[in-house]
């Protein structure tokens, strides 16, 4: 594995590591196991990315541990392709999810999950973790701007999910 931070699988454990920008955002998708079921295959298929409005490339129509995949960002010549590793699935009958590394080549450093899960009322619930910081000097720069961008498409693949036909 060659992703481009020490703290691999801190999306699925936590705590979140200090000397990041943190993200959490929590959204109910959704009600009963029917419901998990259609939102883990959509998972599963990059519904999120997808449903945000970015470009995949992966060479797997579906999730896979150790699957590499770059989602682009941007219009036409100007689209930035960021590189990217499945580091841990989690596949069990009321919690379904995934956690991605930075590789090298990649504009931050840092890992990012989506995690859905059955609440004790039946509820379905989608999370998103991420911690991050810039891999490149005019990230740095843009730091603000950066971290903007990364809210609003955040919120961009809760959408996707709750609009997922479930």
């Amino acid at each position: 594995m060659n992703v481009t931070y020490p703290e691999v699988g801190a999306t699925r454990e936590g705590p979140l590591p200090p000397g990041y920008h943190h993200v959490h955002r929590r959204v109910r998708v959704g009600q009963g196991h029917e419901a998990f079921a259609a939102a883990a295959a959509a998972l599963a298929r990059w519904q999120p990315q997808r449903g945000a409005g970015l470009r995949l490339r992966s060479d797997e129509d579906r999730v896979t541990l150790g699957g590499r995949f770059s989602t682009g960002i941007g219009v036409g010549a100007l689209r930035l392709w960021v590189p990217c590793l499945i580091v841990w699935i989690v596949d069990e009958p009321e919690r379904y999810g995934f956690g991605f590394g930075t590789l090298p080549g990649h504009v931050e450093t840092g890992e990012e999950s989506f995690l859905l899960s059955v609440g004790p009322g039946g509820e379905v619930w989608f999370e998103i973790k991420a911690f991050s910081r810039p891999a490149k000097w005019w990230v740095r720069l843009g730091n603000p701007v950066a971290k903007l961008v990364q809210s609003r498409v955040t919120d961009r693949y809760a959408k996707a999910m709750q609009k997922a036909p479930l």
